[in-house]
């Protein structure tokens, strides 16, 4: 799948390969389970030109600078104050390529 492609509300996301180019400040949230976690949010760009926002979370967050080539499985999208975001959840996968 392309980013040109995706839409609020898709899940079971595979895309073969993005390129971060740019990476947001880290910061601390509160969870609706109740415990903290790091989250920080990524613009992706792919060969169709589209840039998307990929929010990610605790340990994929250091795996992840400008120029980080990726590929993403069974990722979803949604949308929070009327943006739409990629996510990869508990049942996706990030690879750096």
């Amino acid at each position: 799948m392309k980013l040109s492609e995706l839409s609020d509300g898709l899940g079971s996301i595979d895309i073969d390969e993005v390129e971060c180019i740019s990476v947001g400040d880290t910061r601390t949230v509160n969870t609706r389970f109740g415990t903290e976690a790091d989250v920080r949010e990524v613009k992706i760009t792919d060969d169709s030109g589209t840039e998307f926002t990929l929010t990610l979370w605790n340990e994929m967050i250091e795996k992840v600078d400008v120029g980080t080539r990726l590929k993403i499985e069974n990722g979803y999208t949604n949308s929070f104050r009327g943006v739409i975001k990629l996510n990869i959840g508990k049942e996706g996968k990030l690879t750096i390529l």
